[in-house]
């Protein structure tokens, strides 16, 4: 066991981080954005409407996607733009994993372009990038044996 201290660069993965969608997150994600639209929320409503249930809204997955850099970067983390396209819908029962690349990085500026991908059981959830700027680049990461000891 111990302690590894690694500065990202250009190419870095970010680790991937698997989010269950459930009703519950997809109804709150919507009324925390105040989206009221049925189809977040009432599933006979959405079926009426011709999905198979409710599915999350884009300012949910937005929120998790910000939430998936700035865990990886630090909480000095300021995002300045974030260009994401949806694609499969998150049905409840489903799993998203979200997984990132670094694109640009300058240490000096302290600012980096991150293309991020969200894929569900349909395929690609949420497709795009974000930029940001962060105060530290350094990433910690704790290291433990296979036997967990």
């Amino acid at each position: 066991m111990g302690v590894e201290t690694t500065r990202p660069g250009v190419g870095t993965e970010l680790p991937p981080l698997e989010i269950p969608i459930t009703r519950t997150l997809i109804v709150a994600g919507a009324i925390a954005s105040r989206d009221y639209q049925d189809v977040h929320h009432d599933a006979e409503l959405a079926r009426q409407k011709g999905s198979p249930d409710v599915f999350m809204n884009i300012l949910t997955t937005n929120g998790l996607v910000g939430r998936y850099v700035t865990d990886y970067f630090g909480p000095t983390t300021e995002l300045r733009k974030v260009a994401i396209r949806l694609g499969a819908p998150n049905y409840p029962g489903d799993t998203m994993v979200l997984t990132g690349r670094i694109e640009e990085l300058d240490g000096e500026r302290g600012t980096a372009t991150v293309r991020v991908v969200g894929a569900n059981g349909l395929g690609n959830h949420v497709t795009g990038t974000v930029t940001l700027t962060f105060a530290d680049a350094t990433v910690t990461v704790t290291l433990t044996d296979e036997a967990g000891s």
